[in-house]
């Protein structure tokens, strides 16, 4: 159960997946979006949860992929959706092409993401495919969330912190959920443990998101492999402005309230004056307490699957790993 050898053969397996072929401008493009990698945590999470259980893990690999054929689908309508000029550092889709390929190409995805599950073992495939349909629905119902958001008035309709969380346990988080508990099913472990599966990669999922949160503001650039302060530029409501909404009071909310109004500003001095806002808020230790609590609990979710314990600290201490990252 060695994370480099499996993150090996799930490339191998991606390198050896056909989308299609013609027409060209259908498919070139899913090519193009599966070719610029990202971290692909899901399916290497779906392999080391069916290695906890199984010597016989291959027997995930097609399912593995289908999780992150379907999690790219997400990110190219995402991205029309937000006019995203870029992703991963290269063009977007739809600025490489066209919105309408774009969308295309997107829903040929979501059917290529159930033809691999096809992959399953007859006895787990019904469970899996419905498992998955509920996953899939609960992805774009916090997108839609996501995107309702974005029109609420901070005054008269602030987003609370719980709807947040709620958004993006739904956008993200149920995702990483599903790819976690599919290991198991594939590997046929009992309910109790697959269900454990699910709660631990919702709920480090939701640490993760709150960390990206967190690392928009406070990263080291060199390593978030972002803009650093870009959700401040875009008035982005993530956890820290929410939180920083809700606290503060006098000046200090004028001079947000301020911010958040300004359509012409120099973004450097922007991202200065807010950050300053969250310094005297305490919003950056608001959200490293909530990141942590969210861990703690998938962690908790972890030790509670029943599984062979080496194997099992081999996948506690991946965790750890990516809970870990700066970027």
């Amino acid at each position: 159960m060695n994370p480099i050898e499996l993150a090996d053969a799930l490339q191998r397996q991606f390198e050896l997946t056909e989308y299609g072929r013609q027409p060209a401008e259908l498919y070139d493009p899913i090519r193009y979006i599966m070719s610029l990698g990202g971290k692909r945590l899901r399916p290497l999470m779906t392999l080391m949860t069916t290695a906890l259980f199984t010597d016989n893990w291959q027997l995930a690999l097609k399912p593995a992929v289908a999780v992150e054929v379907f999690h790219n689908f997400t990110l190219l309508h995402d991205d029309i959706m937000d006019k995203a000029p870029l992703r991963r550092g290269q063009p977007t889709v739809h600025e490489k092409w066209n919105a309408n390929i774009a969308i295309l190409s997107g829903d040929v995805m979501l059917v290529r993401a159930f033809e691999q599950l096809l992959d399953v073992q007859p006895a787990q495939l019904r469970t899996v495919l419905k498992r998955f349909s509920q996953t899939a629905a609960e992805v774009c119902e916090g997108q839609q969330m996501d995107m309702n958001f974005e029109t609420r008035d901070v005054l008269t309709n602030a987003v609370s912190e719980v709807e947040y969380i709620e958004m993006i346990r739904l956008k993200t988080s149920v995702l990483l959920g599903f790819a976690m508990e599919l290991g198991g099913l594939i590997a046929g472990a009992d309910t109790d443990s697959t269900h454990h599966l699910y709660e631990a990669g919702v709920n480090i999922g939701i640490g993760f998101q709150l960390k990206d949160d967190l690392l928009d503001v406070y990263g080291d650039p060199a390593k978030f492999g972002k803009q650093v302060g870009g959700d401040i530029i875009a008035n982005k409501k993530t956890f820290m402005l929410i939180e920083a909404l809700e606290r503060a009071e006098g000046d200090t909310r004028t001079q947000l309230l301020g911010w958040l109004a300004c359509d012409t500003f120099d973004k450097a001095e922007k991202v200065a004056a807010v950050t300053q806002i969250y310094d005297q808020l305490g919003i950056r230790q608001l959200a490293e307490q909530r990141v942590a609590e969210y861990v703690n609990k998938g962690f908790a979710n972890l030790e509670q699957v029943e599984a062979d314990p080496d194997r099992k600290a081999i996948l506690l201490d991946f965790a750890h790993q990516l809970v870990e990252r700066e970027s």
